[in-house]
This record gives structure tokens, C-alpha cells and sequence, in this order.
């Protein structure tokens, strides 16, 4: 790793509105012990050796942006974001000189657990097989697909399932093209991967930690901050051992 310090740009898209947690505001914006979920995650992205550079996508009329502490940055750009995550993301890519910056990583706002090892592992992968990839986590609970009426109507094979997690990383102009072309043929894009996968474009799991979770519902914002703490309790025990 010691030959990429400070090499790549995360994109983090961050113009969405978080309906399901309820809110006053967008989710990036409630806090963990005073500071914004997006401040966690994006200063967890810029801690890490690899990582130079954060790419916001914020949205149109963001007024809680401007209160905190990712204002002025020299390693933080922000774009306006669009009205779906793809549309952000893709405002994020724009932005960069795919020429100069061959690959990138997308990362979710509400995502401030990621470990840096898991950081380190995506990047690592990615560059030895010069193709793409996620972190993800294998699936351990039984899966059951479902009719319109909401029965089951199968069990599912969990031993090739796994949950996708975020960052992403690809070569930046693939996944330009891929983006923009799924858009075009009005084809649904949830994540990175999927773009990519319409494309035909190779996109390895690399196996990530489970406590990468997303905050979507009002309990994850609790549990959330028991993972940071624990992580933080753990890097300072790490430190007093050596």
C-alpha cells in the first residue's frame, strides 16, 4: 500500500432525503455523540493512507452542510447531487478527470462504521485483478422468497447469497459508461455493482465486515454508535498492548 498514500477519491453521495428514519432532517445529518453521521464517515475515509480525496454530491437546497466541520476542507469537493443516489453518483464522477484518476471508490453517507482493513482489502483486490469489486457480507440467515400475497413461495440457496455493502471501487471511465447507459435504457440502478453487472463488466465480492451496517432505521442510529465506540475502545486497546 505504501506506494498508493494518498491516491484515490471516494464519491459519497448525500442529496437524500432519509424518509424512513423519521427525522426533522436528512439521516446524514442527525448525530452521534455531536457529530453528523456524514462527518463520521467521511473523516473515517480520509483517515485512511489510500485515501486523499472525498467527493460529496449534496443535495440542491442542503442547508445543514454548511454548520459542519467538512466545510472548506482542502481534501473534501462537494457537487450537487441529484434526485436519485445514482444521479449523485454519477454528478460525483463528472467532476473527476478519469484520465488523471483511473479508478474510484463510492462510498454511502450512512455508512461510518467501514474499517480500514476492509478499506484496505476492496483497494488490494481491485488493483491484483484489474477489474472491480464490492464488499459484501455472505448471507447466514435461511432466505425465503416471497408470493404477492407475501408467503413463502421458496427457500433459497444461502450459500451464494451475500448482502452488498459499500464502498465500491472501479475504473473510473467504466463506470461512468456503465452508469450512463443503464440510465439511458431506464434500466434500475441500486448500487455500483448493478450498473456494472447491465454492462457486462467483471465485479468480485471481497468480503467485509458485518458491522459496516447502513443507517436507515431509527435503531441503526443507536447501534451505530455502539459499533464506534467498540471500534474505538478496541483500536485504543490495540495501542496500549504495543
Amino acid at each position: 500500500m505504501s506506494n498508493l498514500l494518498g491516491h484515490f477519491t471516494v464519491v459519497v453521495p448525500a442529496a437524500g432525503v432519509g424518509k424512513r428514519m423519521r427525522s426533522s432532517c436528512p439521516k446524514q445529518y442527525l448525530t452521534i455523540e455531536n457529530i453528523t453521521i456524514l462527518e463520521h464517515t467521511v473523516q473515517r475515509l480520509l483517515s485512511h493512507e489510500a485515501i486523499s480525496h472525498v467527493i460529496i454530491a449534496l443535495g440542491e437546497n442542503d442547508e445543514y452542510f454548511p454548520s459542519t466541520s467538512l466545510v472548506n476542507h482542502k481534501n473534501i469537493t462537494c457537487v450537487t447531487g441529484g434526485k436519485e443516489r445514482v444521479d449523485s453518483v454519477l454528478a460525483g464522477l463528472k467532476y473527476l478527470d478519469a484520465g488523471q484518476e483511473q479508478w474510484v471508490l463510492v462510498h454511502d453517507a450512512a455508512r461510518p462504521c467501514v474499517r480500514h482493513q476492509d478499506l484496505t482489502r476492496l483497494i488490494n483486490y481491485c488493483l491484483k485483478n484489474d477489474h472491480g469489486g464490492l464488499l459484501a457480507s455472505p448471507v447466514r440467515d435461511t432466505m425465503k422468497q416471497a408470493n404477492t400475497e407475501q408467503l413463502v413461495a421458496s427457500s433459497l440457496d444461502r450459500s451464494q447469497m451475500w448482502h452488498a455493502l459499500t464502498p465500491q471501487m472501479y475504473k473510473t471511465l467504466e463506470l461512468t459508461a456503465a452508469i450512463t447507459a443503464a440510465l439511458a435504457k431506464g434500466i434500475s440502478i441500486t448500487d455500483e455493482s448493478s450498473a456494472m453487472e447491465a454492462s457486462g463488466f467483471a465485479s468480485g465480492l471481497v468480503n467485509g465486515s458485518s458491522d459496516n451496517i447502513k443507517i436507515t432505521q431509527p435503531e441503526d442510529l443507536f447501534l451505530a454508535e455502539f459499533i464506534l465506540n467498540q471500534q474505538k475502545n478496541n483500536l485504543q486497546s490495540e495501542v496500549v498492548c504495543e
